[in-house]
């Protein structure tokens, strides 16, 4: 099911998974930013058929947010932009495991061009905020006129419990800063939709990362093995872990504090 409401000068459409929950695409200024799976393109495809834009910007290439891609494609002639380092991913038949196709749908491959700098709409100009972590290809889009944020999946929420094994913590944690200095109120997050007190909860995810690798630090620093330290910092197992064969792990937020702490410091233990 697909709804849509209004913030902003920006058209939400939520779409509604019934495992995954919300996922979030937005329309603003002629401009498509992400398009939801390829599972929900059934619900999304007849309000897009009708819809105004000339171009689709992805804040990655996760299925979640390039499925409904190749659907467009079909329908209107429009440019599709990615950070470069996602150009190849785009071209792959879903690149992704088996778990995440029977979840988010079959992505087919397409072909993407490098997001230009600045950004032009029909109306604004958007600065492009390389903004890696949960993705090396992870960009948001900052329009300093009228203060319009879009995060991607850098927020979702304020708390993280589990992460890809290729993500990384600290590097999440560099990119929320730089869009913390940026003067923003409500944000654009593609799973926690439009999230008035941005720049509140923003920090508040900021200031719980920073817990967290403060925490395995001390651990860390004690000489605790990791799989020790995540049962201290959160013992639960959550069913994604078994589900994606350990690909979504609370072990990989451990991990990825470590590996950052011995680059700093090599042969701390």
């Amino acid at each position: 099911m697909l709804r849509s409401h209004e913030h902003d000068g920006v058209t939400c459409l939520e779409l509604t998974h019934p495992v995954m929950g919300k996922v979030f695409a937005f329309l603003t200024d002629g401009m498509l930013i992400d398009t939801g799976p390829q599972s929900l393109e059934a619900d999304l495809m007849p309000y897009l058929e009708q819809a105004s834009f000339d171009q689709i910007v992805l804040t990655h290439s996760h299925e979640d947010h390039s499925g409904n891609v190749p659907a467009i494609l079909e329908h209107r002639d429009v440019p599709v932009y990615i950070h470069h380092k996602g150009i190849g991913i785009c071209a792959e038949d879903t690149p992704y495991p088996e778990y995440r196709q029977a979840v988010w749908g079959k992505r087919k491959p397409f072909q993407a061009a490098p997001i230009p700098e600045p950004l032009r709409s029909r109306t604004r100009e958007w600065q492009v905020m390389d903004t890696p972590g949960h993705a090396t290809d992870h960009v948001s889009l900052f329009d300093p006129q009228t203060g319009t944020l879009f995060s991607g999946d850098l927020f979702v929420a304020t708390k993280t419990k589990v992460i890809m094994a290729d993500e990384s913590i600290p590097e999440r944690m560099e990119s929320i800063r730089k869009l913390l200095a940026l003067e923003f109120g409500p944000l654009f997050c593609c799973h926690a939709g439009y999230v008035a007190d941005g720049q509140t909860k923003l920090r508040q995810k900021l200031d719980h990362l920073e817990y967290i690798y403060s925490e395995v630090e001390t651990l860390h620093k004690k000489g605790l093995p990791p799989e020790e330290i995540r049962k201290s910092l959160d013992p639960k197992d959550y069913p994604i872990i078994s589900v994606s064969g350990g690909e979504w792990d609370s072990l990989h937020i451990v991990d990825s504090v470590i590996n950052d702490i011995e680059k700093k410091t090599p042969g701390l233990i």
